[in-house]
């Protein structure tokens, strides 16, 4: 049996949860029992309603909003992905099984492939403690476009990174001005916008929407890790060339892009062509 949402749940404090761009989740709650998860809406124009478990979570939830976590205990959960004010989960856009693990936050995003199809991914976010002094930059492409790399002050820093997979990095704090341009070049087609990296925060950026469209976006979540004991904190903005030298030295430890570290997901079918999306 699949396990039901976690009592006292209900679609009104759900709808609250559903936040603008820029949301930033509380420090976890996850346990030896339990998983934090939290949703993203990646798909450009079409609002939807969510089911979990054949109950209405988010009600008319819009493109670019974010809703979550929340705190749910370990197991399987269905996921049915309707248009807007349908009666019930009988006709999905898009249908997933997730498996949450205790002791583990999630983001479930919602978004189209590389070729345009709606799809879900449930990502792994790393909750890993972060050394004094540094914060953590994870990078998912989610968008339906080509592979991209990511500029910090106009020089690749990741590259060839494609959808639906990430790239994460430790940096010192401050501020990176960081934009996406597809892979092999350097005019940017998302940004450049400035990303403060925080002390024991993990920012989690998503490149989302359709480069055929003309609507790529930047979307950010932020989760408290917490850091290390500090012997010493270093503050303070970076210049350009700072930056690239830190995300350098970070990506040779790192190893660069690697594949996106999903929950157990299936995607059961993708109902409607992206066409009859438009017109949801």
């Amino acid at each position: 049996m699949r396990k039901t949402l976690a009592a006292g749940i209900t679609t009104g404090i759900m709808a609250g949860l559903a936040l603008s761009v820029g949301f930033v989740a509380p420090a976890q709650a996850i346990s030896a029992t339990s998983a934090d998860l939290s949703v993203l809406h990646a798909i450009p124009d079409t609002p939807v309603d969510v089911y979990v478990n054949g109950a209405l979570t988010l009600d008319d939830f819009q493109p670019g909003a974010l809703a979550g976590p929340l705190d749910l205990p370990a197991g399987s959960y269905d996921i049915a992905i309707t248009a807007p004010d349908a009666a019930d989960a009988s006709a999905p856009i898009l249908e997933a099984s997730v498996d949450l693990a205790a002791n583990t936050s999630y983001t479930a995003v919602a978004h189209l492939s590389a070729s345009g199809e709606p799809t879900v991914t449930a990502f792994v976010n790393d909750t890993a403690t972060t050394k004094a002094g540094e914060g953590r930059l994870t990078v998912r492409h989610v968008a339906a476009a080509p592979a991209v790399d990511i500029l910090a002050g106009g020089s690749p820093v990741i590259e060839n990174l494609t959808n639906p997979n990430e790239s994460t990095l430790n940096l010192p704090v401050g501020t990176v001005s960081a934009a996406v341009a597809l892979t092999g070049t350097t005019d940017p087609v998302i940004g450049p916008a400035d990303l403060t990296i925080a002390d024991g925060l993990l920012t989690i950026v998503y490149a989302w929407g359709s480069a055929e469209d003309g609507n790529l976006a930047l979307a950010v979540q932020t989760v408290t890790v917490g850091h290390t004991t500090p012997d010493a904190v270093i503050s303070g903005t970076a210049g350009y060339a700072a930056e690239r030298d830190a995300i350098t030295q970070a990506m040779w430890l790192i190893g660069g892009a690697f594949a996106v570290a999903a929950a157990s997901v299936t995607v059961i079918v993708a109902r409607r062509s992206r066409a009859a999306r438009s017109n949801a």
